[in-house]
């Protein structure tokens, strides 16, 4: 099985900043070896932070708002996705636009299915 690593840009949504940064790096990371129910999202910033995400809970979350825990995802308009990641801090609120999920997404279930080398 091989791990899936994608960079997407997204933007970061807060109202801490009084500037629009534009779209930032992020690197989408899927490893079927080490949980292969979960994608990982490195955030950059002055603190770069890390999330793991269900799979299954993105996907949800493209088509309809769905939430578990920490971690919301719901659909903005047609063309992008909403990720939001809440912590004792405060929430992160990332937006994406849903193409790039649903490629990556499609990968890491390709990734998922290949026969392990013997």
């Amino acid at each position: 099985m091989s791990v899936v690593e994608q960079y997407a840009r997204a933007h970061i949504v807060t109202d801490l900043l009084e500037e629009d940064r534009g779209a930032v790096p992020v690197v989408l990371r899927y490893d079927p070896g080490q949980d292969p129910r979960c994608v990982h999202m490195a955030l950059p910033g002055a603190v770069p932070r890390e999330w793991t995400v269900d799979r299954e809970l993105l996907e949800r979350g493209l088509r309809a708002p769905a939430g578990r825990g920490e971690i919301r995802v719901w659909p903005c308009g047609r063309v992008q996705a909403v990720v939001e990641f809440h912590t004792a801090q405060g929430v992160s609120v990332v937006q994406f636009e849903t193409k790039t999920l649903t490629r990556f997404l499609r990968r890491t279930y390709a990734a998922a299915a290949e026969p392990v080398p013997h």
